[in-house]
Protein backbone atom coordinates (compact mmCIF):
# COMPACT_ATOMS: atom_id res chain seq x y z
CA UNK A 1 0.00 0.00 0.00
CA UNK A 2 0.76 3.55 -0.84
CA UNK A 3 0.12 5.15 2.37
CA UNK A 4 -0.60 2.49 5.19
CA UNK A 5 -1.55 5.23 7.54
CA UNK A 6 -4.45 6.23 5.25
CA UNK A 7 -5.56 2.95 4.49
CA UNK A 8 -5.41 2.16 7.99
CA UNK A 9 -7.59 5.29 8.50
CA UNK A 10 -10.14 4.35 6.41
CA UNK A 11 -10.32 0.55 7.82
CA UNK A 12 -10.81 2.20 11.12
CA UNK A 13 -13.24 4.56 9.84
CA UNK A 14 -15.55 1.74 8.55
CA UNK A 15 -14.91 -0.83 10.87
CA UNK A 16 -13.47 0.26 14.30
CA UNK A 17 -14.74 1.32 17.91
CA UNK A 18 -15.05 5.01 18.86
CA UNK A 19 -12.09 4.11 21.07
CA UNK A 20 -10.12 3.10 18.67
CA UNK A 21 -10.89 6.03 16.05
CA UNK A 22 -10.21 8.51 18.94
CA UNK A 23 -7.05 6.70 19.48
CA UNK A 24 -6.17 7.29 15.38
CA UNK A 25 -6.50 10.58 15.98
CA UNK A 26 -4.13 11.08 18.79
CA UNK A 27 -1.98 9.25 16.74
CA UNK A 28 -1.69 11.36 13.79
CA UNK A 29 -2.02 14.40 16.11
CA UNK A 30 -1.16 13.99 19.83
CA UNK A 31 -2.54 17.69 20.60
CA UNK A 32 -4.25 17.99 23.94
CA UNK A 33 -7.87 17.94 22.34
CA UNK A 34 -7.10 14.68 21.04
CA UNK A 35 -5.65 13.39 24.47
CA UNK A 36 -8.94 14.93 25.88
CA UNK A 37 -11.19 13.13 23.21
CA UNK A 38 -9.42 9.65 23.84
CA UNK A 39 -10.37 10.13 27.61
CA UNK A 40 -13.45 10.98 27.18
CA UNK A 41 -14.50 7.60 24.97
CA UNK A 42 -12.46 5.76 27.79
CA UNK A 43 -14.65 7.48 30.15
CA UNK A 44 -17.50 6.26 28.67
CA UNK A 45 -16.70 2.84 30.03
CA UNK A 46 -16.29 3.61 33.66
CA UNK A 47 -18.54 2.42 36.12
CA UNK A 48 -19.98 3.98 38.90
CA UNK A 49 -17.57 1.59 41.14
CA UNK A 50 -15.15 3.48 39.42
CA UNK A 51 -14.01 0.18 37.61
CA UNK A 52 -13.99 -0.28 34.07
CA UNK A 53 -15.92 -2.61 31.62
CA UNK A 54 -17.72 -3.28 28.28
CA UNK A 55 -13.41 -2.98 26.60
CA UNK A 56 -12.22 -6.43 26.66
CA UNK A 57 -13.77 -7.89 23.28
CA UNK A 58 -13.56 -11.29 24.38
CA UNK A 59 -15.69 -10.69 27.75
CA UNK A 60 -19.07 -8.39 26.80
CA UNK A 61 -20.25 -7.61 30.11
CA UNK A 62 -20.73 -4.12 31.18
CA UNK A 63 -19.46 -5.40 34.69
CA UNK A 64 -15.91 -3.84 35.85
CA UNK A 65 -13.03 -6.42 35.05
CA UNK A 66 -9.07 -6.30 35.05
CA UNK A 67 -8.74 -6.97 31.77
CA UNK A 68 -10.99 -3.38 30.70
CA UNK A 69 -8.37 -1.66 33.34
CA UNK A 70 -5.95 -3.33 31.98
CA UNK A 71 -7.04 -2.04 28.11
CA UNK A 72 -7.99 1.86 30.21
CA UNK A 73 -4.40 1.88 30.93
CA UNK A 74 -2.61 0.75 27.83
CA UNK A 75 -4.54 3.80 26.37
CA UNK A 76 -4.05 6.12 29.12
CA UNK A 77 -0.13 5.35 29.08
CA UNK A 78 -0.08 5.74 25.18
CA UNK A 79 -1.67 9.09 25.34
CA UNK A 80 0.30 10.14 28.12
CA UNK A 81 -2.81 11.18 30.40
CA UNK A 82 -0.60 9.59 33.63
CA UNK A 83 -2.37 12.34 35.45
CA UNK A 84 -6.45 11.21 34.50
CA UNK A 85 -8.46 10.31 37.59
CA UNK A 86 -9.66 7.10 35.39
CA UNK A 87 -6.59 5.63 36.26
CA UNK A 88 -6.40 6.35 39.86
CA UNK A 89 -10.03 5.57 39.97
CA UNK A 90 -9.80 2.26 38.56
CA UNK A 91 -6.90 0.85 40.53
CA UNK A 92 -8.53 2.07 43.49
CA UNK A 93 -11.49 -0.25 42.62
CA UNK A 94 -8.75 -3.12 42.01
CA UNK A 95 -8.08 -3.12 45.24
CA UNK A 96 -11.49 -3.96 46.12
CA UNK A 97 -11.12 -7.62 43.93
CA UNK A 98 -7.22 -8.47 44.62
CA UNK A 99 -6.51 -11.60 46.23
CA UNK A 100 -4.72 -12.17 50.00
CA UNK A 101 -1.68 -12.82 47.80
CA UNK A 102 -1.81 -9.71 46.04
CA UNK A 103 -2.84 -10.87 42.92
CA UNK A 104 -6.11 -10.08 40.40
CA UNK A 105 -7.96 -12.89 38.72
CA UNK A 106 -7.99 -13.21 35.38
CA UNK A 107 -12.05 -12.66 34.65
CA UNK A 108 -14.08 -12.16 37.99
CA UNK A 109 -17.29 -14.09 38.37
CA UNK A 110 -19.62 -10.70 37.28
CA UNK A 111 -18.90 -12.03 33.83
CA UNK A 112 -21.47 -15.10 34.69
CA UNK A 113 -24.27 -14.68 32.12
CA UNK A 114 -22.63 -12.79 29.52
CA UNK A 115 -21.36 -13.63 26.40
CA UNK A 116 -17.53 -14.58 26.53
CA UNK A 117 -15.32 -16.45 24.58
CA UNK A 118 -14.38 -19.57 25.95
CA UNK A 119 -10.88 -19.22 27.45
CA UNK A 120 -12.62 -16.02 29.55
CA UNK A 121 -15.44 -18.68 31.40
CA UNK A 122 -15.98 -17.49 34.87
CA UNK A 123 -15.66 -19.58 38.32
CA UNK A 124 -16.34 -18.54 41.75
CA UNK A 125 -13.29 -17.53 43.71
CA UNK A 126 -11.15 -17.38 40.77
CA UNK A 127 -7.41 -17.72 41.95
CA UNK A 128 -4.81 -14.69 40.93
CA UNK A 129 -3.19 -14.70 37.34
CA UNK A 130 0.31 -13.57 37.09
CA UNK A 131 -0.69 -12.78 32.80
CA UNK A 132 -3.68 -9.99 34.37
CA UNK A 133 -1.32 -8.64 37.65
CA UNK A 134 2.04 -8.29 35.82
CA UNK A 135 0.15 -6.87 33.13
CA UNK A 136 -1.64 -4.11 35.13
CA UNK A 137 1.23 -3.37 37.15
CA UNK A 138 3.39 -2.62 34.30
CA UNK A 139 1.57 -0.47 32.85
CA UNK A 140 0.49 1.06 36.06
CA UNK A 141 4.04 1.75 36.67
CA UNK A 142 4.65 3.03 33.17
CA UNK A 143 2.21 5.80 34.13
CA UNK A 144 2.72 7.42 37.23
CA UNK A 145 3.80 4.23 39.62
CA UNK A 146 2.63 5.47 42.75
CA UNK A 147 -0.55 3.43 43.98
CA UNK A 148 -1.36 1.58 47.06
CA UNK A 149 -2.34 -1.69 45.09
CA UNK A 150 1.28 -1.77 43.68
CA UNK A 151 2.88 -3.04 46.75
CA UNK A 152 1.55 -6.33 47.33
CA UNK A 153 0.55 -6.70 42.78
CA UNK A 154 4.56 -6.02 42.81
CA UNK A 155 5.37 -9.38 45.37
CA UNK A 156 3.01 -11.05 44.28
CA UNK A 157 4.50 -10.95 40.52
CA UNK A 158 8.08 -11.23 42.16
CA UNK A 159 6.97 -14.48 43.78
CA UNK A 160 5.61 -16.18 41.00
CA UNK A 161 8.04 -15.46 38.11
CA UNK A 162 9.01 -19.04 38.92
CA UNK A 163 5.51 -20.21 37.58
CA UNK A 164 6.55 -18.42 33.83
CA UNK A 165 6.27 -20.85 30.96
CA UNK A 166 7.21 -19.99 27.69
CA UNK A 167 4.49 -21.52 26.34
CA UNK A 168 2.05 -19.35 27.45
CA UNK A 169 3.63 -16.36 25.72
CA UNK A 170 0.38 -14.03 26.57
CA UNK A 171 2.01 -14.18 30.30
CA UNK A 172 5.43 -13.63 29.18
CA UNK A 173 4.25 -10.44 27.32
CA UNK A 174 2.76 -8.55 30.55
CA UNK A 175 5.76 -10.41 32.76
CA UNK A 176 8.35 -8.91 30.42
CA UNK A 177 6.41 -5.46 30.41
CA UNK A 178 6.24 -5.48 34.45
CA UNK A 179 10.06 -6.10 33.65
CA UNK A 180 10.51 -3.41 31.42
CA UNK A 181 8.38 -0.78 34.07
CA UNK A 182 9.61 -1.78 37.56
CA UNK A 183 12.07 0.79 39.28
CA UNK A 184 14.01 -2.24 40.73
CA UNK A 185 16.28 -2.61 37.29
CA UNK A 186 18.88 -4.65 39.12
CA UNK A 187 16.40 -7.43 39.98
CA UNK A 188 14.62 -6.51 36.79
CA UNK A 189 17.79 -7.18 34.44
CA UNK A 190 18.57 -10.58 36.35
CA UNK A 191 15.34 -11.68 35.54
CA UNK A 192 15.71 -10.79 32.04
CA UNK A 193 18.94 -12.60 31.60
CA UNK A 194 17.03 -15.68 32.52
CA UNK A 195 14.15 -15.27 30.33
CA UNK A 196 17.29 -14.37 27.52
CA UNK A 197 18.74 -17.87 27.49
CA UNK A 198 15.49 -19.89 27.15
CA UNK A 199 13.79 -17.57 24.42
CA UNK A 200 13.32 -19.73 21.04
CA UNK A 201 16.04 -19.22 18.27
CA UNK A 202 13.41 -17.73 15.72
CA UNK A 203 11.43 -15.42 18.53
CA UNK A 204 8.36 -16.60 17.39
CA UNK A 205 6.47 -18.19 20.81
CA UNK A 206 3.75 -20.33 20.34
CA UNK A 207 0.44 -21.13 21.98
CA UNK A 208 0.58 -24.16 23.41
CA UNK A 209 -3.18 -24.06 24.53
CA UNK A 210 -4.55 -22.14 21.23
CA UNK A 211 -5.55 -22.59 17.73
CA UNK A 212 -3.47 -24.27 14.78
CA UNK A 213 -0.90 -21.15 13.69
CA UNK A 214 -1.82 -19.07 17.17
CA UNK A 215 1.65 -17.33 17.80
CA UNK A 216 2.95 -14.01 19.44
CA UNK A 217 5.50 -12.31 17.29
CA UNK A 218 9.07 -11.08 19.02
CA UNK A 219 7.57 -7.69 18.53
CA UNK A 220 4.98 -8.33 21.14
CA UNK A 221 7.80 -9.34 23.66
CA UNK A 222 10.11 -5.84 22.23
CA UNK A 223 7.37 -3.42 20.75
CA UNK A 224 9.98 -0.39 21.17
CA UNK A 225 14.00 -0.26 20.66
CA UNK A 226 14.52 1.32 24.32
CA UNK A 227 12.04 -1.62 25.63
CA UNK A 228 13.77 -4.17 28.59
CA UNK A 229 12.39 -6.94 25.88
CA UNK A 230 14.74 -6.29 23.08
CA UNK A 231 17.15 -7.61 25.11
CA UNK A 232 15.66 -11.31 24.78
CA UNK A 233 15.83 -10.95 20.95
CA UNK A 234 18.67 -10.28 18.34
CA UNK A 235 18.06 -6.98 16.34
CA UNK A 236 18.20 -8.78 12.97
CA UNK A 237 15.46 -10.89 13.99
CA UNK A 238 13.57 -7.65 14.78
CA UNK A 239 13.91 -5.96 11.25
CA UNK A 240 12.88 -9.53 9.99
CA UNK A 241 9.77 -9.38 12.05
CA UNK A 242 8.91 -5.44 11.21
CA UNK A 243 9.19 -6.24 7.56
CA UNK A 244 6.67 -9.50 8.37
CA UNK A 245 4.51 -6.43 10.22
CA UNK A 246 4.38 -4.21 7.57
CA UNK A 247 3.50 -6.71 5.11
CA UNK A 248 0.40 -8.01 7.44
CA UNK A 249 -1.44 -4.78 6.38
CA UNK A 250 -4.89 -6.60 4.87
CA UNK A 251 -6.45 -5.01 1.18
CA UNK A 252 -9.12 -2.97 3.78
CA UNK A 253 -6.43 -1.17 5.42
CA UNK A 254 -5.98 -3.07 8.67
CA UNK A 255 -4.52 -5.32 10.54
CA UNK A 256 -5.71 -9.03 11.59
CA UNK A 257 -4.68 -11.43 14.31
CA UNK A 258 -4.15 -15.52 15.09
CA UNK A 259 -6.19 -16.08 17.71
CA UNK A 260 -9.81 -17.84 17.32
CA UNK A 261 -12.17 -15.34 16.20
CA UNK A 262 -15.47 -16.58 18.05
CA UNK A 263 -17.64 -13.45 17.55
CA UNK A 264 -17.92 -11.37 14.62
CA UNK A 265 -18.02 -8.47 16.54
CA UNK A 266 -15.17 -9.17 18.29
CA UNK A 267 -12.95 -10.03 15.70
CA UNK A 268 -13.76 -6.23 14.33
CA UNK A 269 -13.13 -4.85 17.88
CA UNK A 270 -9.95 -7.13 17.70
CA UNK A 271 -8.96 -5.96 14.21
CA UNK A 272 -9.16 -1.93 15.35
CA UNK A 273 -6.78 -3.20 18.16
CA UNK A 274 -4.35 -4.97 16.04
CA UNK A 275 -4.41 -2.38 14.02
CA UNK A 276 -3.51 0.73 16.00
CA UNK A 277 -1.25 -1.97 17.94
CA UNK A 278 0.87 -2.33 14.21
CA UNK A 279 1.17 1.41 13.55
CA UNK A 280 2.43 2.24 17.08
CA UNK A 281 4.68 -1.02 16.70
CA UNK A 282 6.03 0.54 12.96
CA UNK A 283 6.39 4.39 14.10
CA UNK A 284 8.69 3.25 17.21
CA UNK A 285 10.79 1.54 15.30
CA UNK A 286 11.22 3.87 12.26
CA UNK A 287 9.33 2.33 9.79
CA UNK A 288 6.45 5.02 9.56
CA UNK A 289 7.47 9.19 9.46
CA UNK A 290 6.59 10.74 12.94
CA UNK A 291 5.09 14.06 12.37
CA UNK A 292 3.63 14.43 15.96
CA UNK A 293 3.47 17.78 18.08
CA UNK A 294 4.42 17.07 21.49
CA UNK A 295 1.46 15.76 23.11
CA UNK A 296 0.38 17.59 26.48
CA UNK A 297 0.37 15.29 29.53
CA UNK A 298 -2.36 14.86 32.48
CA UNK A 299 -5.81 14.63 30.38
CA UNK A 300 -8.39 15.02 32.90
CA UNK A 301 -12.52 13.01 33.01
Amino acid sequence: MNDPVAAAAQFLAGHGRLLERRRLEHFLDPGPEAVEAVVTALAACRNADHGIGFLEPDLRTPASQPSAVLYALEVLAEVKAANSPLATGALDWLTTVTNHDGGIPFVLPTAAGWPHAPWWTPVPDPPSSLLMTAGVAGTAYGLDGDHRWLGPATSYVWAHLKDLKLSDPYTLRYVVRFLDAIPDRARADAELDVLRDRMPEDGVLRVEAGVEGEVLSPLEIAPRPDHAGARLVPEELIERHLDALAGEQQDDGGWTFTWQAWNPAAALEWRGMQTLTALNTLRANGRLPDTRREATTGAGA
